[in-house]
């Protein structure tokens, strides 16, 4: 089982910037990959990034250039820095990981642009 625990959403103006940060935990050892995805009112979850073990990224085409996954592949915590937010980018925050066939979210955080 991996447990993941988010934080760090909240109400930002739009060109700011906000950091999200997801720790798991379990009865595990490394993670593979990790990553975020997001879900806007009305419309399906997409990918935002994913991380691996061997810090090999991808990120969704609405956020390349602003965002940047990164991750602790000792602790299995991962990070989201957004920059440059726009009101397009609100949306509920998902953490993800796979682990022994299985995908595993968070709660979700919401993460609001307006001015």
């Amino acid at each position: 089982q991996v447990q993941l625990v988010e934080s760090g959403g909240g109400l930002v103006q739009p060109g700011g910037s906000l950091r999200l940060s997801c720790a798991a935990s379990g009865n595990i050892g490394s993670l593979d990959a990790m990553g975020w995805y997001r879900q806007a009112p009305g419309k399906q979850r997409e990918l935002v990034a994913i991380i691996r073990s061997g810090g090999s990224t991808t990120y969704g085409d609405s956020v390349k250039g602003r965002f940047t996954i990164s991750r602790d592949n000792v602790k299995n915590w991962v990070y989201l820095q957004m920059n440059r937010l726009k009101p397009e980018d609100t949306a509920v925050y998902y953490c993800n990981a796979p682990y022994r066939g299985y995908f595993y979210w968070g709660q979700g955080t919401q993460v609001t642009i307006s001015s």
